[in-house]
């Protein structure tokens, strides 16, 4: 007995003492998105989460005796994804209030209003998110009066899909503290009226903050809940990480409290929302990154205008179907380029919200104002959505090393309308992917959600189709600014981890880095583009930990 105690004893001495804490992974295949390795069928980590090793899976199993197994057998691993741009309390919101996304009518939208009427107690606000006029037989802006027949003492409030304008019916126009008829507007948005000088319901970008005040306050606990169910449904997609694309300093300490409890099922990038409180603590109190590396705030949101679906991006010249109509600057130059210049002294990166060419134009010049030699240093600085481009400036993004954070679900949702929003000229620089791509620009990728759908999936198929769920139009729109799948990969994970100053910890899989990675039942490198829409997240993984895993059928 003595004896076998012995053996027993020098055999287990012969196993490293860190093997137990060591998983080797195994798959059909691993795409890396490492040149260096590109593809493999096994990768080791540890238990803090940590690469150790990556290879051929005999050889990584040898280099790791003891180690622990996964093994996911004919699935494909690819490094966790990322979206670089999205907002994750109003996924959250979206879930919470009425759901009025694909609605074909104001009919069907009153209809679903009416059930979600029954979940709320007398006098509560009817909120809701998602209409789109431009799906309407009439693609026209819809009225109170649309709304107060159904709703005559409950106040309505419904943003636009984009978040862009909002639609009130008489009862929330009435709890605004402020006489809204006459001709004067708010700075950077409009109040729409009609020809009497009394509103008719309908609020775009900035306006829409005199009924959003006139809202009684969510509390604590709901708003918590909603970022919980943000990033759960964000998980549950393939998404390791999200830059939050502008949120105000008291949603950044609830997700401070949310990560102090270990609740962070992600990794969070979030962009303090323009020149205010949380900028403020940005320079007074240095970049922001929690112990847990889940959650860090080192940029800056600004907005340059508005959306192209409610006419709100500003042009250059007049809407083609809207003449005499140039858009609304959110942001004055003047307001832009001073926030540009608080944010370059505190050290703090730059993204700004630019969708019309002149919305474009404004944040580039900024940009190279205040960069002037250091263009070509670190920055990162970023232009959110980059979508209407003039010929002059499309070049100077590369130029300025400026990274365009875009969103393929964008064109292939507005392309229905676009071409009659800019024209046939302008419509050439429009959700140009590959010309910046080919002009050496960093294309980090994401979806704008919920003004789009959170589930990257559907990213990746706009991105290499430019078509719709049928496939049409056939053979893509405007088919030459497609992506290829591995671009489009790449696009949601190491450039997006690029934008986010992460590509040394995730992005990729290599040793070193961060175990954050999503397994599918398919090969996203090698399906059929239509096949990109449905492929099968079979789990997600953030630091070697599961965070979804899929039930089993």
């Amino acid at each position: 007995m003595r004896k076998l105690t012995c053996a027993v004893l020098l055999a287990l001495a012969a196993i490293p003492l860190w093997a137990a804490d060591v998983t080797v992974l195994t798959a059909s295949r691993i795409h890396t998105m490492d040149a260096a390795r590109p593809q493999v069928q096994a990768m080791a980590f540890d238990a803090s989460g940590k690469v150790l090793d990556v290879g051929d899976a005999k050889e990584v199993l040898t280099r790791h005796p003891g180690a622990k197994r996964l093994d996911v057998g004919s699935a494909t691993v690819v490094p966790g994804l990322i979206d670089a741009h999205g907002h994750m309390s109003g996924l959250g919101w979206a879930m919470l209030t009425a759901d009025l996304v694909d609605t074909a009518s104001k009919a069907e939208i009153v209809e679903r209003l009416r059930v979600k009427e029954k979940e709320l107690k007398p006098g509560e606000w009817l909120i809701g998110r998602g209409w789109d006029q431009n799906d309407w037989p009439e693609k026209a802006f819809p009225t109170a009066a649309d709304l107060d027949a159904a709703f005559p003492d409950r106040p309505v409030w419904l943003s636009r899909i984009d978040g862009h304008a909002g639609w009130a019916n008489s009862a929330a126009m009435r709890a605004v503290k402020r006489d809204l008829s006459g001709d004067w507007q708010p700075d950077g948005g409009s109040i729409r009226r009609d020809d009497k000088g009394q509103p008719t319901g309908v609020f775009i970008d900035n306006a829409m903050a005199l009924v959003d005040a006139a809202q009684p306050a969510a509390s604590e606990a709901t708003a918590e809940k909603a970022l919980e169910l943000g990033m759960r449904a964000a998980v549950e997609h393939g998404l390791t990480g999200v830059h939050d694309a502008g949120i105000p300093l008291v949603e950044l300490q609830r997700y401070q409290r949310l990560a102090d409890r270990g609740q962070l099922p992600l990794r969070v990038y979030a962009m303090a929302d323009g020149n205010a409180a949380a900028l403020e603590s940005l320079c007074a109190n240095g970049l922001y990154r929690h112990p847990s590396g889940r959650l860090q705030m080192r940029a800056v949101k600004l907005y340059a205008d508005g959306a192209l679906g409610s006419r709100g991006a500003a042009m250059l010249s007049d809407y083609s179907d809207d003449h005499g109509n140039l858009g609304l600057l959110v942001m004055s130059p003047e307001e832009v380029a001073a926030a540009v210049a608080k944010a370059h002294r505190c050290g703090v990166q730059v993204a700004t919200h630019a969708i019309g060419d002149r919305g474009n134009r404004i944040a580039l010049d900024a940009y190279a104002r205040e960069l002037g030699k250091d263009a070509a240093g670190n920055h990162r600085w970023r232009i959110e959505h980059a979508q209407i481009l003039s010929h002059e400036d499309l070049p100077r993004l590369a130029q300025l090393h400026v990274i365009a954070s875009m969103q393929p679900t964008h064109a292939t949702s507005d392309m229905p309308w676009a071409e009659d929003r800019v024209g046939p000229q302008r419509i050439v620089g429009a959700y140009a992917w590959r010309q910046l791509r080919d002009a050496g620009t960093h294309l980090a990728l994401g979806s704008d959600f919920p003004v789009e759908s959170v589930d990257p999936r559907l990213g990746l198929y706009a991105a290499v189709s430019r078509a719709d769920a049928n496939g049409l139009p056939a053979g893509g729109w405007y088919p030459d600014e497609k992506l290829t799948a591995f671009e489009a990969l790449r696009g949601f994970t190491l450039e997006a981890a690029y934008a986010g100053f992460a590509e040394a910890e995730v992005g990729s899989l290599a040793a070193g880095k961060r175990a954050d990675f999503v397994v599918l039942a398919e090969d996203p490198l090698a399906v059929p583009d239509a096949a990109l829409r449905t492929l099968t997240v079979k789990a997600t993984y953030v630091d070697g930990k599961p965070v979804y895993e899929a039930a089993k059928p």
